[in-house]
């Protein structure tokens, strides 16, 4: 019997799929793709990183190529390295626009990115076909009793069978207006998903127009990895700092923290960072002295261009030198490492650095000592009392960085973590409320002394009164600063009570500090009589 007319096209459609399989058959098998590398650690510097990678090579390669690496990377720091049974030769780099790379034009995201558009689209033809629905049924019940109503409608001989079809018109319609609604949900949600990932791919492949991609001649006998290793300009780092007093134990905790940035054009993903404070892009040796001579310059006539007037020095175009100023920009100040020797700290968990300049933080490690705690006031600048703690300079090399500062579980306030340049570290913890401090009136009395008059003379008298509201003794420091002469015509004598205990606080001259204990409840009052003697016609400066 010969085939149906309505099953030719399905024949048709087979034969033609058959064929295709059998030169499908035919094509030569497709290569196999070059094995990707992946970043294993960094180590980052003060304005500059080493980024090692790592890939697997079968027995019996040829070549390696590393793509998609960052167009800022430096050739010449380029190292490859790998185990005994392997061979390494020469190495070349190519430099092409991201978009000419097969291997780097498109994403890592753009799976994920086609399937979330797919769910959108099938969605999309769902929504579209329950229009079709829905306009159907509005059609019905709008033309239900005019004169282009169905047959079915128009022989409807009783009241029950319009009440079933207009039930089962309310159920359908409700059922797919229902249906409309949690579609429009379920596609604001791939939207929400859709956003980040679209925003990062064009982040990504918008950090500069080219990729590097390194290419390795090799012979090794069996599977092994192979590493490269290159330098990029820009990343970097800096400390962060977070002390934590307990006032009850006066135990100190200091933690270290990192501050760590990037934007060369490639993610750090569960990497293995190390920060170090070296600096490898500095100068190597010092700069030595030039010969110094010394003669007479001949006075040479001043070049002019035509017509005149002076040549101008030559300078970039302003677009030109903003984007160099731009590239040379370091993400953070690296002027905190300049006194500090190298130091490495290795982070012990995997992380994460994106490379859109976001400043990730992690933990360094901490350490915790027992500290003397006093209550410092400087009286003649502010009558307030400030706690303070006072320990031995931690072990290693602490650069200069932010602090933030924790009293008993309450955050105090932010400070600046500098370098301890002495044997002891002074931290100030806020004000403490509990100790009341009053500076009483200063009295300034002017007169002469000597045969005739010869020399005019000062006294000054200064008097403080601190008062200790705490229910326990404390140690009580309270700084003043005396006048110290720097002229031989200018005497000055100082009278204290009760005597203070440094002199010279901090290799200060002049700077006198009172320290004492103060019991729960007490008061103490502190004095200091002073006596400036000068010429009479002589006027003297206080700075």
């Amino acid at each position: 019997m010969p085939p149906l007319p309505h099953l030719r096209p399905l024949a048709f459609g087979l034969l033609s799929l058959f064929a295709l399989g059998v030169q499908a058959s035919t094509l030569p098998t497709i290569a196999v793709p070059p094995p990707e590398s992946r970043i294993t650690q960094v180590k980052v510097y003060p304005g500059s990183a080493t980024v090692e990678r790592m890939a697997r090579v079968v027995a019996g390669s040829k070549t390696l190529t590393f793509t998609c690496l960052p167009a800022g990377l430096d050739v010449q720091s380029l190292q490859v390295s790998a185990d005994a049974s392997v061979r390494v030769g020469e190495t070349a780099v190519l430099t092409e626009p991201r978009a000419q790379s097969a291997a780097c034009a498109t994403s890592v995201l753009d799976g994920r990115i086609r399937e979330l558009e797919d769910q959108k689209a099938a969605l999309q033809s769902e929504t579209d076909a329950l229009d079709l629905v829905t306009g159907y049924l509005k059609g019905i019940s709008t033309n239900g009793g005019g004169s282009d109503a169905t047959p079915a409608l128009r022989a409807a001989p009783d009241a029950k069978s319009v009440t079933a079809m207009a039930d089962a018109l309310r159920r359908t319609g409700q059922d797919s207006l229902q249906k409309q609604h949690l579609l429009k949900r379920r596609q604001a949600e791939l939207d929400k998903q859709l956003a980040p990932m679209l925003a990062e791919r064009a982040r990504s492949q918008g950090n500069g127009g080219n990729v590097v991609s390194v290419t390795v001649t090799l012979a090794t006998a069996r599977d092994a990895d192979v590493r490269l290793s290159y330098q990029v300009n820009g990343p970097g780092w800096t400390p962060a700092y977070r002390a934590m007093l307990d006032t009850g134990t006066r135990k100190l905790r200091m933690e270290r923290q990192a501050l760590v940035a990037q934007a060369t054009g490639e993610d750090w993903r569960g990497v293995k960072l190390t920060l170090s404070t070296g600096q490898p892009r500095r100068e190597t040796t010092g700069r030595l002295p030039m010969p110094w001579r010394i003669g007479i310059v001949e006075p040479q006539p001043e070049r002019r261009a035509y017509g005149g007037a002076p040549m101008p020095a030559s300078a970039p175009a302003p677009a030109m030198a903003a984007e160099m100023a731009k590239r040379q920009e370091p993400l953070f100040d690296v002027s905190v490492f300049n006194n500090s020797f190298a130091t490495e700290f290795s982070v012990p968990n995997a992380i994460d650095v994106p490379s859109s300049g976001q400043r990730v933080s992690m933990a360094l490690g901490q350490t915790e000592d027992t500290v003397k705690l006093a209550v410092r006031t400087s009286p003649q600048v502010d009558a307030s009392a400030f706690l303070i703690a006072d320990m031995a300079p931690p072990e290693g090399v602490w650069p200069a960085g932010p602090l933030q500062l924790y009293r008993d579980g309450a955050f105090v306030g932010n400070g600046q973590w500098t370098p301890p340049g002495d044997a002891r570290v002074t931290l100030s913890f806020g004000r403490d409320e509990l100790v009341r401090v009053q500076a009483e009136p200063e009295r300034d009395n002017r007169g002469e002394t000597g045969f005739v008059g010869v020399r005019a003379e000062r006294k000054l008298q200064r008097g403080y009164v601190v008062e200790n509201r705490h229910r326990t003794p404390i140690a009580v420091q309270v700084l003043e600063a005396a006048p110290v002469s720097v002229d031989d015509k200018v005497r000055v004598a100082a009278v204290f009570a009760p005597q203070p205990a440094e002199r010279e606080w901090n290799k200060q001259p002049g700077m006198a500090l009172w320290s004492f204990e103060l019991a729960a409840g007490q008061s103490a009052r502190v004095a200091a009589d002073y006596t400036i003697s000068y010429p009479k016609d002589a006027q003297i400066s206080s700075r």
